[in-house]
């Protein structure tokens, strides 16, 4: 009973009571809720935080996948730019091999035109032009062959060659031509070129007569001159011979008069035999006499070999050593050989002329009628 008496009683004290917490609860939710907001606050922070990286996360996957696309055509492109380029280098390859084969065509094809242009110029020469032409090579020709042999005589006949065959045409325009190979030629004869062909056979004579001219230590034995006919010793040697192949007792001659004969032969004979042991000579040299027999031999070998030498120098046109072998040659024959000996003579004669006439000229060149052949084929 209490109980239910007391339990009208409770609502009047809880409504009593009541407005307390409340009153005690208004302060509480003023103070909390700044709390909420920040909370609400940070919260929408981080929704829209992990919406940005969740939009940002999109994007970097999307940018790799691009990224990844992109890498993969770039990849494709650079082997595909590869090929190309490989495409293009063989291809520049080609291409210069025909540039080169077009080259060389077109080299071949300007050299043919270039013989045909000028086959169609010598074609369409005048006979005046070819004449010319052809004087013009003959004369550097015969310049060429003139230098090469050291003789005049090639430079000499093509200019008499060329100024006939002028002549035979009887061109006015041709005149100064002719005029100038005639004084050429004038000018070619006047000079006097050493014959170097007469010159080596003249040389080969003398090597030839070495062998047979004397040396002063080793004189040829000179035989007695024979007596001549119809003179005083003509009979006295006619009879001894006859005396010695006729018997003691010759009829019709008396004993005294073959007595006489016969000494007069017999003195004759000794006579003879004693010039040929004694022979005074006057010499200027002393060491030739002393020259050994058996050196004689290498002194003729010498002057051999000197003017074998002299004959080369002629042949290659070294004209001073061939005058100093020839100096020395005929110092030797001068020297060392019997100079009243006829040969050793005439070879020392021969020498001399051989070095007289071997001496270096020079040939005129022909500049007046190159200069007349190229102003007559320039037209002027």
């Amino acid at each position: 009973m209490n109980d239910t008496a007391a339990t009208p009683d409770t609502p009047v004290a809880d409504t009593a009571a009541a407005p307390a917490p409340a009153a005690a609860a208004a302060p509480r939710a003023t103070g909390s809720t700044p709390f909420w907001i920040g909370t609400a606050v940070l919260g929408a922070l981080a929704m829209v935080a992990i919406t940005l990286a969740l939009i940002g996360q999109q994007r970097i996957k999307a940018l790799e996948q691009e990224l990844v696309r992109r890498q993969q055509d770039s990849q494709g492109q650079a082997i595909e730019a590869r090929a190309l380029a490989q495409q293009a280098q063989d291809l520049a390859r080609a291409a210069e091999g025909k540039v080169a084969l077009l080259e060389g065509r077109v080299a071949e094809t300007a050299l043919q035109r270039t013989q045909l242009e000028e086959l169609i110029q010598q074609l369409s020469r005048s006979r005046d032009e070819n004449v010319l032409a052809d004087v013009d090579a003959a004369v550097r020709v015969a310049v060429q062959q003139s230098a090469i042999t050291g003789s005049a005589e090639p430079l000499a006949a093509a200019l008499r060659q060329s100024e006939e065959r002028l002549s035979r045409m009887n061109q006015p325009r041709l005149e100064r031509v002719r005029r100038a190979l005639a004084r050429d030629l004038e000018r070619v004869r006047a000079v006097a070129v050493s014959d170097v062909a007469s010159l080596t056979i003249k040389l080969d004579e003398a090597i030839r007569s070495v062998d047979d001219m004397p040396l002063l230590a080793q004189p040829d034995p000179r035989p007695a001159a024979a007596p001549r006919p119809g003179s005083a010793a003509a009979p006295r040697a006619a009879a001894p011979a006859s005396a010695a192949s006729a018997p003691l007792a010759l009829p019709g001659m008396a004993w005294w008069t073959w007595l006489q004969a016969q000494a007069a032969w017999a003195g004759e004979q000794i006579w003879s035999e004693v010039r040929g042991l004694v022979r005074v000579t006057r010499i200027a040299n002393p060491e030739a006499v002393l020259v050994a027999p058996d050196q004689a031999w290498f002194l003729r070998e010498n002057l051999k070999l000197r003017l074998l030498n002299a004959r080369l120098a002629l042949l290659s046109r070294q004209y001073d050593t061939a005058q100093a072998d020839l100096r020395d040659a005929v110092a030797t024959l001068e020297r060392y050989f019997d100079r009243s000996v006829r040969r050793v003579v005439l070879s020392t004669d021969l020498l001399r002329q051989v070095a007289g006439q071997a001496r270096q000229l020079n040939l005129p060149r022909p500049d007046e009628t190159l200069a007349a052949l190229s102003a007559a084929q320039a037209g002027r």
